[in-house]
Formats: C-alpha cells, sequence, structure tokens
C-alpha cells in the first residue's frame, strides 16, 4: 500500500476541538483566553458536551448527503446495453 493510500484509509473518524483551537477562535473574535479559561468555558453548564452532540450531527448529516449521492449514481439506469436485447413474446 503507498503511502497516500495510508494516510487517506480510515476505519472511523475521530474529530476534535482542542484547548488551541478554542483559543485561535477567540483570537479571531478580538478576545485573549489561556487554557484554564478555555477549560472554564467549555466545562461551563455542558458546553463541551453540546458541542460534541453538534459535531456528531453535523458528521451525520454531512456523510449522509454525501451517501445520498452515492447511492444515486449507483442506483442510476445505464445507458449502455449489455448483451443480447429482451424479446417479449406473447
Amino acid at each position: 500500500m503507498n503511502e497516500l493510500k495510508k494516510k487517506c484509509w480510515r476505519e472511523k473518524v475521530t474529530a476534535e476541538i482542542t484547548v488551541t483551537h478554542v483559543q485561535e477562535f477567540a483570537q479571531e473574535l478580538g478576545a485573549k483566553l489561556d487554557a484554564a479559561e478555555v477549560a472554564q468555558f467549555l466545562n461551563h453548564n455542558g458546553l463541551a458536551q453540546n458541542v460534541w452532540i453538534h459535531m456528531m450531527e453535523a458528521g451525520e448529516q454531512f456523510i449522509k448527503s454525501n451517501l445520498r449521492s452515492k447511492v444515486k449514481a449507483i442506483a442510476a439506469p445505464q445507458n449502455c446495453r449489455t448483451g443480447a436485447p429482451t424479446v417479449m413474446v406473447q
């Protein structure tokens, strides 16, 4: 297996938002948070759990959307003919 396939093959997908990510988000909004402030923010009123739920729902919708187009492509009638034409006899 070549390197590219090793890097792209997945049995599962794990997504995470780290303290560093949240610090970057805050910085984009003009705020500066240290690690302790981020931890407090994420753990206040179950925010981290709500983020996880939202990420799972978004991931599910994204996957379903991609599967839907794949299934439609597979199920679409083919315009090529294979084998002999079907003849109906009455």
